[in-house]
């Protein structure tokens, strides 16, 4: 039996303990408005410095790691297991989501903005769930091609006699060079789409299409194996030297909105650097983990309704906008957290439609 990623299951953890973060930033956003947000009348401009560097790796992120969970979900089952297993996990949170979540927080922020209330189902920000979904069905013949061709260990890499292409593009893992025609892709679609700025990926089709690139190389750096992640270790100070010197240009010299090809190579800078960290220094079971990885995608799901509602309540209270920050992520995280432990955890009907399995573990 292989060993368990756990560096991978806390990057998913983190990944959406920062969205979570981004959100409640966005609330002390001046235009946070313009995008459905419930703002502080009170901005907080400065803190929109470590939310843009965070920005424009947060969401290719979660598709590599989404990725890379139906690679090692295809190991253990399947395709004719798998697909309606990420039915059950997917699909099925994304329509109670659709129709009973966002109807909820759309509630919210209509009596905020004193209009009259109606009921407003759509995907909200559960769009991200609606493309995994797609992406599942479209890749899925790839994906068996590569389960067929599995690199087991470096010895399928050493003889290129005959070798599968895939194989040999495995190979190439073995140097940070091996990831220029990786990175080349994501500019490409950058470029191609010119999305503006780059980070808007809701319901767009840059943030299909990147999502699309992510999930494919998600699954495809796990099953390279050794190789890969090896190589990662050996450079990860070269990735994160990488990203934070883009990181600097672009809020110094370049200014908003910064060109997308640099955007788009800052990103899979800062996704690089925190793969290779994880895998340096998270690769361990915990508690702690075993919870939050239970935890983390039903939080993802209603954590919208519990940031909607601290907002109504915070904004009004006069006190500095950091305090309010601090109060209102505090609020939105531990009203998640309680709903989660009191009700979806424990009643065994609701617990599929927020992703989990029926039994309680």
């Amino acid at each position: 039996m292989e060993e368990r990623r756990y560096d991978i299951d806390w990057i998913r953890v983190i990944a959406i303990g920062l969205l979570l973060v981004y959100h409640v930033a966005i609330g002390f956003q001046s235009w946070g408005v313009l995008i459905g947000f419930i703002t502080a009348e009170r901005s907080w401009p400065s803190l929109w410095i470590p939310m843009s560097m965070l920005n424009v790796w947060r969401i290719p992120l979660l598709f590599f790691v989404s990725g890379m969970g139906v690679c090692f979900a295809l190991r253990r089952r399947t395709w004719a297991r798998l697909l309606p297993e990420r039915a059950r996990r997917i699909l099925l949170p994304f329509l109670f989501g659709m129709i009973a979540v966002v109807p909820l927080h759309s509630y919210l922020w209509q009596v905020h903005q004193g209009f009259e209330t109606d009921y407003r189902p759509g995907p909200g920000h559960l769009w991200f769930l609606g493309n995994l979904f797609v992406y599942v069905l479209l890749l899925m013949p790839l994906f068996q091609h590569l389960k067929r061709n599995r690199v087991v260990s470096q010895k399928d890499l050493t003889a290129r006699e005959k070798m599968p292409f895939v194989q040999r593009a495995a190979g190439w893992m073995r140097s940070p060079l091996g990831l220029l025609p990786v990175v080349a892709l994501f500019v490409l679609e950058a470029l191609l789409l010119g999305p503006q700025p780059f980070e808007m990926y809701a319901m767009t089709w840059h943030g299909f299409f990147l999502g699309l690139l992510a999930f494919f190389f998600g699954f495809f750096f796990v099953w390279c194996g050794s190789v890969f992640w090896n190589m990662l270790l050996r450079w990860k100070w070269l990735f994160l030297a990488l990203a934070a010197g883009l990181f600097v240009v672009r809020i110094t010299l370049l200014g908003v909105p910064a060109p997308n090809y640099l955007v788009s190579i800052e990103s899979n800078c800062w996704v690089l650097t925190v793969f290779a960290f994880g895998y340096h220094g998270l690769n361990r079971p915990s508690k702690v983990l075993r919870y939050l990885s239970q935890a983390a995608y039903p939080v993802y799901i209603i954590h919208m309704v519990f940031l909607y509602l601290g907002s109504l309540f915070i904004f009004r209270l006069d006190l500095p906008v950091q305090v309010q920050f601090a109060l209102l992520l505090l609020f939105t995280l531990a009203g998640c957290l309680a709903f989660y432990e009191l009700v979806i955890r424990r009643v065994c009907f609701i617990r599929p439609l927020f992703g989990l399995k029926t039994d309680n573990p």
